[in-house]
């Protein structure tokens, strides 16, 4: 049985699975130019780019992996993001990610990407739009429904991000900060349930954005859906090669070749 601080701790972490998310999701394929190109360089700590709609709480996230920083001050913010972000992933039982490291910050607030480069939960075309948005990172099809399935962690609140019900029978006692809406009822477990209770949509507590529902509407994402749905093991072999390729995204690493905690 989990204790208060256990569950406090996962907590703390899977709200940097956004944050290390975020901060790799401004990547753009077609610039060349660091940092120019947007992805993990550590732009997320800046106001500006804190202060876009699609980071909305994210400051709170910022405020928790402080300290970690102050006490480490070796540590990029960059890495930091990505570090706290797989850290996550492992420790709610999902899949050993191969992250590597050595990832360059930016040093100025006016270096951060423009806002509009993250998704939106809900456009007019939920498949039209996941593509542009994913497409432009260089990630595909297999990749954008793998990664979809970090939903399985996790709550929105309306007053975030203008989705969700304030609170559900799952989330009326936290942990952490109670309220918001889960995609699972586990949601502080990474297994294949998310897949699971898309497909299904038969309980009301969860949640269901356009974007989640379009992974079983679109034929091309459908395929992967269903597959994870019925394969945990496959899912956990994507996810965690797609995660580690979004992690590296438009980033620069010193050494030029990254290194490895398992080194």
């Amino acid at each position: 049985m989990e204790t208060s601080s256990s569950t406090g701790a996962k907590t703390f972490y899977y709200v940097q699975v956004r944050l290390g998310w975020h901060d790799s999701g401004t990547y753009d394929k077609n610039i060349e130019e660091w940092p120019q190109r947007g992805g993990a360089d550590g732009s997320l700590r800046f106001d500006p780019e804190l202060s876009h709609g699609a980071n909305a709480g994210l400051t709170n996230a910022l405020k928790l992996i402080q300290p970690i920083k102050d006490k480490y001050p070796g540590i990029t913010y960059a890495d930091l993001f990505q570090l706290a972000s797989a850290t996550a992933i492992e420790e709610a039982g999902g899949p050993k990610l191969p992250m590597k490291y050595g990832r360059v910050d930016i040093t100025a607030p006016e270096q951060c990407p423009p806002e509009g480069r993250l998704p939106d939960a809900g456009p007019r075309l939920p498949a039209e739009h996941l593509r542009e948005v994913f497409y432009r990172m260089g990630l595909d099809d297999k990749e954008i429904v793998a990664l979809s399935g970090a939903h399985t962690l996790g709550r929105s609140r309306p007053d975030r991000s203008g989705w969700g019900k304030p609170e559900t029978k799952y989330t009326k006692d936290g942990p952490g900060e109670p309220g918001g809406q889960s995609w699972t009822a586990e949601w502080l477990k990474f297994d294949n349930s998310y897949f699971k209770d898309i497909k299904e949509q038969r309980d009301q507590e969860l949640l269901v954005l356009p974007t989640d529902a379009a992974l079983f509407d679109d034929p091309s994402f459908k395929v992967y859906a269903e597959k994870y749905a019925e394969d945990q093991e496959a899912f956990f072999k994507d996810y965690a090669e797609a995660h580690a390729k979004l992690s590296n995204l438009g980033a620069k690493f010193d050494p030029p070749e990254g290194f490895s905690l398992d080194d």
